[in-house]
């Protein structure tokens, strides 16, 4: 079977229309899951009794369970479960008019920061526990002594595992067209099921995601590089304070 040049390039710009939705899914998870993974992080760290207990139950959840489950279950049974609240409360709200860009958002926000907070937690214990004593014992603030010295260097040992983990949301978004959300891959579906032209609908969704994940990628490198120089003025600095 041969391939329609034509198509393709008419396909793949109808699927760059569900870009915003993509890229918007995925900022809006990261900006919400990289605040919550740190708070779950800390609690981790600092032994916050039930928060921890929490914390490791949730995130054995989240990461030993596949995405796919978690969407069809999300998509499934909250709204079945909210329209039963309001309903019995009287409600005439219409659970199931909200949009399907919220449930993926709660999907891929539950799953992403669990992943968060086992790449932050891990990147603060790689900062020696004698750095952060150092620091309040010369009259730094927990808050001082976190900001200037312990994240800089924990956010170098950080970046690449948060880059590929970025990366793999970003990747993982092409799923939200199961809950009817239409993204890049959501509109090269419909298109290809009016002409059957799946080969050509899937190279480009496949070349759509290539680009903006190599980008992604691109920038993540950038930030590991400024970061870098970054922690070695922090450690230069530090070292003046101590």
């Amino acid at each position: 079977m041969l391939l329609n040049p034509a198509y393709l390039w008419r396909v793949s710009l109808l699927a760059l229309k569900g870009l915003p939705v993509t890229l918007g899914l995925s900022v809006l998870s990261l900006a919400f899951s990289v605040p919550a993974g740190f708070f779950l992080a800390m609690a981790d760290i600092y032994n916050i009794a039930y928060v921890k207990k929490l914390s490791r139950l949730y995130i054995s959840f989240a990461r030993g369970t596949p995405i796919i489950l978690q969407i069809l279950l999300v998509y499934s049974l909250i709204p079945s479960l909210l329209n039963h609240i309001f309903t019995s409360m009287g409600s005439g709200l219409d659970i199931f008019a909200i949009s399907p860009f919220f449930y993926a958002f709660i999907v891929f926000s539950f799953n992403t920061t669990a992943l968060m907070a086992e790449l932050i937690r891990s990147a603060l214990l790689t900062v020696d526990r004698g750095q952060l004593e150092a620091a309040l014992s010369s009259g730094l603030s927990l808050k001082q002594a976190y900001r200037r010295i312990v994240l800089p260097q924990a956010l170098v040992a950080a970046i690449p595992n948060m880059g590929n983990a970025s990366v793999n949301l970003i990747k993982s978004t092409s799923l939200a067209f199961l809950m009817s959300v239409r993204d890049v891959t959501a509109i090269a579906k419909i298109e290809a099921a009016a002409s059957y032209n799946y080969i050509e609908a899937y190279l480009g969704v496949f070349a759509i995601y290539l680009v903006v994940c190599g980008l992604a990628q691109t920038a993540f490198s950038l930030a590991e590089k400024r970061l870098g120089s970054y922690k070695n003025q922090s450690i230069a600095k530090a070292g003046r304070v101590f």
